[in-house]
């Protein structure tokens, strides 16, 4: 749902799994507000270099340009002062400060517009999201498909790598799972056959 009002800040979040169509919405929302003659800035964190280094890009390939930042607090070290509409993409990899730094913006008059993963590899709440889910005027959730059965996916399942609970990956590490599909970590067998792969490409 999108907001209509006049003088005041606000924070709209987007969330949901990987392969959900956030970043395009995201997008979407930035661009009509560019069409109502706004003035929009869009940040991303520098971590997020899969498609672009200086890009907002969805799965299905729409782009914005962006600022890419180290943290979230160099958000507000750069930002012009005089934009209406901050966009924010991938806000899972911006860490607690991003929640401090949404309410700030929002509180001097701008629309706050912030895209990322609710939950990660092992299911769980992934901070900053649920916090910023609590001060949202606006929330959305999407849901990808189960690559598995077809059912509406919530998780993001990790299908290979580390353990650690950030890992830059696209369609090659991750896939889109529903609540019964969904395994928690990475699972063992996919593990081996993904090595499996691998040394038979290697010959």
């Amino acid at each position: 749902m999108d907001i209509i009002t006049g003088n005041i800040g606000w924070i709209e979040v987007i969330c949901g799994p990987m392969f959900s169509g956030k970043s395009e919405e995201l997008i979407r929302r930035l661009r009509r507000a560019m069409i109502a003659r706004k003035r929009v800035e869009v940040f991303k964190p520098k971590i997020d270099n899969r498609y672009s280094e200086d890009e907002i890009v969805s799965h299905g390939d729409l782009r914005m340009t962006s600022q890419v930042v180290a943290s979230a607090s160099e958000i507000v070290e750069r930002i012009d002062w005089r934009s209406e509409v901050v966009g924010i993409d991938e806000a899972n990899f911006m860490g607690p400060q991003l929640v401090d730094v949404a309410q700030r913006l929002a509180d001097s008059g701008k629309q706050v517009i912030v895209a990322g993963l609710d939950t990660d590899y092992l299911g769980r709440p992934f901070a900053p999201i649920p916090d910023l889910l609590a001060l949202a005027e606006s929330i959305a959730k999407t849901l990808a498909v189960c690559v598995r059965c077809g059912n509406p996916a919530k998780h993001t399942q990790r299908l290979r790598g580390s353990d650690e609970l950030i890992v830059v990956g696209s369609n090659d590490m991750y896939e889109a799972r529903c609540r019964r599909c969904f395994e928690p970590g990475i699972p063992k067998q996919t593990e081996l056959d993904f090595v499996k792969a691998k040394r038979v490409e290697r010959g």
